[in-house]
């Protein structure tokens, strides 16, 4: 691979998804790109960059974009960011949104649907005090075919060993030969749809909960602040944002703060007349007892 070659495929990862990738990754480059050169019937990753090059073949392109962007996730990821969701933040948002009882969430970046579903089987634990609630889970992504495998809701025995309670799986799943699908109730509680976070959200609608978690560590610092000040315009003022543990606002967006004493849950920071910040939801810290582990 030549550096001209690297960087030609690197700019339009930039452009088409916000990925960045640094000199030290070409050999990631090559690895994942050579499956979509043989799809494509040619022999050669050379072969692939100059038919990118001369045709700028839209399909070609997608593939190579769709190969790049990492698709890892796993169920309950980390935890605690669902022991916040249900012991925090669906209080506080049930008692604000009474008279509505309406709450929109949005999974950006989804993968193969482990976040959402993670948080519809939550939520249909909670089933006797959401009861009368209208709870709209969308899940985003913009590969179609990590989108296809998350509606279809099919997991490898590894993929539901990885942070799934025995308890949830024997509850929501059901064995198909070596693997496990989630039950038709669990999938019809998430939409999905095609989206790319450089893009604007607005299509989407407003949502009063945003999980973007460990999708900004691959943005350069300007795509973190176009896609978290894209990501503001589609909340309410006492909306929640969920960013992955090794991610932040400061630096880089004065659109959200951090909640006080709850790592990685940021709230709207709506300036007053005065230009003062309001204050942000202050939720004790208490243990997270009976959520999922």
């Amino acid at each position: 691979m030549t550096v001209t070659d690297f960087e030609f495929i690197c700019q339009i990862l930039r452009e088409r998804s916000g990925l960045v990738l640094t000199n030290d990754k070409a050999y990631l480059l090559e690895s994942r790109l050579l499956p979509v050169a043989r799809k494509w019937k040619l022999p050669t990753f050379d072969d692939l960059v100059r038919v990118i090059r001369t045709k700028m073949d839209e399909a070609v392109i997608r593939d190579v974009v769709e190969a790049m962007t990492t698709n890892e996730s796993f169920f309950f990821r980390d935890t605690k960011p669902f022991d916040q969701f249900k012991q925090l933040v669906l209080p506080a948002l049930m008692k604000s949104r009474a008279a509505s009882r309406t709450i929109r969430i949005w999974s950006a970046a989804c993968s193969s649907g482990q976040e959402p579903y993670s948080l519809a089987m939550i939520l249909s634990e909670m089933a006797a005090q959401m009861n009368g609630w209208k709870i709209e889970i969308v899940g985003t992504d913009l590969s179609t075919e990590i989108l296809a495998r998350a509606k279809e809701g099919l997991y490898s025995q590894f993929e539901v060993q990885r942070g799934l309670p025995i308890t949830m799986l024997v509850k929501y799943f059901a064995q198909i030969g070596d693997r496990w699908q989630i039950n038709a109730k669990l999938r019809s509680m998430v939409q999905y749809r095609e989206f790319n976070l450089l893009h604007d959200p607005m299509q989407l609608g407003r949502f009063d909960v945003v999980f973007c978690r460990n999708v900004l560590i691959y943005f350069d610092q300007p795509t973190k602040t176009r896609v978290l000040n894209s990501v503001a315009k589609v909340m309410p003022e006492d909306g929640f944002l969920f960013l992955g543990g090794a991610e932040t606002v400061l630096g880089i967006t004065d659109k959200f703060q951090m909640v006080p004493g709850q790592r990685g849950v940021y709230g709207v920071a709506s300036a007053a007349a005065s230009g003062a910040r309001q204050p942000m939801p202050s939720f004790p810290i208490a243990a997270a007892a009976g959520a999922p582990r």
